[in-house]
């Protein structure tokens, strides 16, 4: 009998082995489930310029760090630009949500702002009831709060209001919170005033001078603020403390190297494309024009070029051996149907590979990669820009989304400003006597003048230094006039 016993026991327990074997996981049905931690909130949780790089970092390996948070988000745009369903979509086991920047009411009244007293903490009750919902555990956070030294060398906030607001929300929801907008005042109360700007970013003001960004982080201000909000964390949710590493996480290669740009290592940044970036009929000229001297500009683009054939003709690999800080990649003008099969590629398979393998590349010789969607061309068919490059443009997104590399999309942002002229307006950009317009009848809508350049070019710089902050203090900041709708070539 006692054989017996043993027998049946040992068949249950590896019964039971197998069935728990094969259980599905969120992480795939063969593999050990990780802790799933989400950010939700706006710029001052991102990668980009706020604690989410810090944050994920002083986590431990067995926690899969998801950052949902959007630049410019408030509790309202947040839900109404989709970002909210994309949040749900990810199934988190633990959403730290913060709101508040982009909610303050202002004199501009921008969309994004809602009403403290009702919009503001009614949107973060339904956010708090719909993730447990869904089986998320949200956890509130005050917002960070922006650094703002008065006389008296204290930080004086303008979140203080928003921060009671979301107080008041998890004690009526018996929500976890982390008090950030405490923590940090605590923090940086015990600096001084150029001891807090070093923590952030820079930005431009009203006379293109570079200034210190009070509200956003740069790396080492991440890695900051991104330990407070992991250990409180770990305090608002004791069964999480395990997962926050005992230490503070220090800055990887990649942050110590982000630094010492922000604060004036040279540069080398490498352009590459085709015609519509380089020399004599493209936007890479003014592009480095707007550069400081702090920067090497290398313009290696070329005329004619595709995805393909700027890779297959060694063009790619001469780019590389200048060991470029930052290398910028556009092409698809050159990839379309009809362009010969040197260089014709497909933008959902091959084009997309070879910009994969751009990316890869870059990497691998230490550069970092910035995708750039291709230039609009200029041409109007019945009152209405053509769009014959949107193909290209989306799988240049998708790959960048894919691939975690800062994304320029110039082809949406040339896009827009030209949908708001017409094909006469358009024409004050167009080249004259480019060579690979040589033959063709009509005016060249895919070059540019030196107009049409100033303005595409600092369509570049800036959307670089929003992508790559690190940047900021390098790229001038006198912008140029805008174009009119009424002026004319």
């Amino acid at each position: 009998m006692k054989q017996i016993s043993l027998g049946i026991l040992y068949c249950i327990f590896t019964i039971c082995c197998i069935s728990y074997a094969q259980q599905p996981t969120q992480d795939g049905p063969h593999s050990a489930a990780k802790m799933r931690i989400a950010l939700v909130g706006d710029s001052t949780q991102t990668e980009k310029a706020g604690y989410g790089l810090g944050f994920c970092a002083n986590l431990t390996d067995s926690v899969t760090c998801i950052n949902d948070a959007k630049g410019g988000a408030s509790t309202k745009t947040y839900r109404q630009e989709g970002y909210w369903a994309k949040a749900l979509a990810d199934k988190p086991d633990y959403m730290l949500i913060q709101f508040g920047h982009n909610d303050e009411e202002s004199k501009e009244h921008k969309a994004r702002e809602t009403n403290l007293q009702t919009e503001y903490p009614v949107n973060l009750k339904r956010y708090v009831e719909e993730a447990r919902a869904q089986g998320i555990t949200p956890i509130l956070v005050t917002p960070l709060t922006r650094r703002y030294y008065e006389t008296d060398g204290k930080i004086h906030s303008d979140l203080l209001a928003h921060a009671a607001a979301m107080k008041k929300v998890a004690t009526e929801e018996r929500t976890p919170l982390i008090d950030l907008q405490a923590d940090s005042i605590a923090y940086l109360d015990t600096l001084t005033e150029a001891q807090g700007d070093a923590l952030g970013i820079t930005k431009k003001d009203d006379a293109g001078n570079t200034v210190p960004d009070k509200t956003h982080l740069n790396y080492e201000g991440s890695y900051i603020f991104g330990r407070i909000v992991a250990v409180d964390m770990g305090k608002a949710v004791p069964a999480l403390a395990p997962f926050v590493k005992p230490t503070p996480a220090t800055l990887p290669a990649a942050g110590i190297r982000s630094m010492a740009i922000l604060h004036g290592a040279p540069v080398r940044i490498v352009l590459t494309g085709d015609s519509t970036v380089a020399l004599g009929g493209g936007w890479g000229a003014a592009f480095c024009a707007l550069v400081t001297p702090n920067v090497e500009c290398v313009n290696l683009a070329r005329n004619g070029r595709s995805s393909k054939s700027y890779y297959d003709e060694g063009l790619w690999k001469n780019a590389l051996e200048t060991h470029p800080d930052y290398i910028l990649i556009q092409f698809g003008h050159n990839d379309m149907p009809g362009k010969g099969p040197l260089r014709e590629t497909n933008p959902e398979t091959t084009y997309a590979e070879n910009m994969r393998r751009y990316i890869e590349q870059a990497r691998t010789a230490g550069a970092r990669p910035v995708i750039v969607t291709s230039l609009s061309r200029r041409t109007y068919k019945d009152g209405k820009l053509v769009l014959d490059l949107q193909a290209y443009a989306a799988a240049a997104k998708r790959v960048a989304k894919e691939e975690n590399v800062p994304l320029i999309d110039l082809n949406a942002e040339s896009v827009k400003l030209l949908e708001a002229m017409t094909q006469e307006q358009a024409d004050q950009f167009d080249a004259a006597g480019h060579p690979d317009a040589a033959g063709n009848v009509g005016p060249d809508r895919t070059h540019l003048n030196a107009s049409g350049a100033a303005v595409f070019g600092r369509m570049v710089a800036d959307d670089l230094a929003k992508n790559c902050v690190e940047l900021g203090p390098d790229i001038k900041g006198e912008t140029p006039a805008k174009p009119s709708a009424q002026s004319h070539p």
